[in-house]
């Protein structure tokens, strides 16, 4: 599941909700709502940041007088949603019964789970 942008400022945790562009030409910074993909030379920011952003002297801001709302889920977020809670929910399946075998003598088994290997102690 990809997971949701961040602010742009150093060491802030919060989600992003709105972008920073910096028009140089103009000595302007705009401030509006969250960009539909990040791209270079823009900033992600929280509410907070975005609310408070001042610019240098002589710079404008130009900033979006809405409420800044979070970005809804994309489909890709919800069908990997979807998948994770039908995985879990899914039984575990067992392994086939097999005849005793208490005549015969064992085998040290090695087993497998994902990366891990189970090696027995030999004796």
């Amino acid at each position: 599941m990809r997971s949701p942008r961040r602010c742009s400022r150093n060491g802030c945790p919060r989600q992003a909700v709105a972008t920073l562009t910096y028009v140089y030409n103009e000595s302007t910074a705009v401030v509006g709502p969250l960009a539909a993909f990040a791209e270079p030379h823009t900033y992600d920011l929280c509410e907070p940041h975005a609310r408070n952003l001042t610019a240098p002297r002589g710079w404008d801001v130009v900033r979006h007088e809405g409420e800044f709302e979070p970005p809804p889920p994309t489909t890709d977020d919800l069908v990997a949603l979807a998948e994770a809670v039908r995985e879990a929910a899914r039984p575990a399946p067992r392994p086939p019964q097999e005849p005793s075998r208490q005549d015969q003598p064992q085998t040290p088994q090695t087993g497998r789970r994902g990366h891990l290997r189970v090696i027995p102690p030999t004796h």
